[in-house]
């Protein structure tokens, strides 16, 4: 595994994209601080720019670089929770500005699967997470359904957990208030 993080680390540093396996699916992933490598993300998923994406960090204190105000709720949301969690957060910061949605929020997951966590850790930035598939399409639960279109799209695959069948669902996403307060979009 080692090897698969210094490599793929090396590609994100280059302003390149991965094919990557993250804690819920197979996911399409780039250096959330580099306009081109998300423009290269939007260009292979073939999404709308308006749409924005989830960025992958290793620990929950990191949030804190890419966000201005992190309410006290979350602290106790992100260490009670055994399931993946991505919240969406107001008012982003030292992002790509194709990273940040219009009104100016941003997703952020704290991963657990120890591929990711250990290539952000060396990578020490952000990571784009988004599902390996074109847009409006279904996300591939394993690596031999991901399309060869997508595999042709990025600068690298990751060869780790190909065989492992991700039966989690996509994370739970809930979005904060200016004011503290959250609703869950999707659980």
């Amino acid at each position: 595994m080692r090897e698969e993080i210094i490599r793929a680390t090396k590609i994100l540093e280059s302003g390149g994209t991965i094919l990557y396996p993250t804690d819920t699916i197979w996911g399409l992933g780039c250096d959330a601080t580099n306009y081109r490598a998300v423009q290269k993300i939007y260009k292979i998923k073939k999404r709308v720019t308006r749409k924005s994406f989830i960025i992958i960090l290793d620990q929950p204190e990191k949030i804190l670089k890419y966000v201005e105000y992190v309410p006290e709720i979350v602290w106790d949301l992100i260490n009670s929770v055994d399931t993946p969690l991505t919240i969406v957060y107001p008012r982003a910061k030292n992002l790509a500005k194709n990273v940040i949605a219009p009104d100016k929020s941003v997703a952020i997951r704290i991963v657990r699967d120890q591929f990711c966590v250990r290539m952000i850790n060396l990578f020490n930035k952000p990571v784009i997470s988004t599902s390996a598939n074109l847009a409006n399409e279904v996300p591939p639960l394993i690596f031999s359904n991901i399309s060869k279109e997508i595999i042709d799209g990025v600068d690298g695959v990751v060869n780790v957990n190909r065989d492992r069948l991700n039966i989690l669902k996509p994370s739970t996403i809930i979005k904060l208030n200016e004011d503290g307060g959250y609703v869950v979009l999707r659980s």
